[in-house]
């Protein structure tokens, strides 16, 4: 697919979009899950080969149907009320802004969106996103993937306190940093 033409009207449906979300959220109390769906879609990114990414991969149930995606598609159907409203926007920007909206609903700061991902069929192979329970050295492998750094790693994973509500991953990134 190409780009998506990100001009005046693309950015009102976004704001639409975002309204649409976060009243949608807050109703049903799923900000974690849609903090993790715009996190999984984001997350097998690969900066050596330029794959993976934002890019709305994760709607397809060759993708979502990974072992750590579970329970995802119900973020995915969440987000499909919100793009029969807004037909326009790419499927890796609705994720995205997902995310966003999850942040502010749940407290935190009105985040600037910049939109203009484009959408993907290409599904990555299972086993991209980090998997806490194999420790400190396969999540800087995975992070590192993507190019974060160490601090990174730390604020990506907090997260999960959110979306978990637990913060089992503090003992691992201690090690990390």
């Amino acid at each position: 697919m190409a780009f998506p033409v990100v001009d005046t009207e693309y950015h009102k449906e976004i704001e639409k979009a975002r309204r649409d979300l976060r009243a949608l959220i807050a109703f049903n109390n799923c900000a974690p899950i849609m903090l993790r769906l715009a996190w999984h879609d984001a997350g097998t990114y690969d900066v050596s080969t330029k794959t993976g990414g934002p890019n709305g991969s994760i709607r397809n149930e060759e993708e979502y149907t990974h072992g750590s995606n579970n329970g995802l598609k119900i973020a995915i159907d969440f987000c499909e009320e919100v793009k029969a409203k807004h037909h326009k926007i790419t499927y890796a920007d609705l994720y995205q802004l997902a995310g966003v909206v999850a942040v502010e609903v749940t407290g935190g700061p009105t985040i600037d969106f910049v939109p203009g991902r484009k959408d993907s069929d290409i599904c990555p192979k299972e086993g991209r996103l980090p998997n806490a329970t194999k420790g400190a050295p396969h999540l800087k492998d995975i992070f590192y993937r993507m190019g974060l750094s160490g601090k990174d790693i730390v604020a990506l994973s907090g997260g999960h306190t959110l979306v978990l509500g637990c913060s089992f991953l503090f003992p691992v990134l201690l090690v990390i940093v």
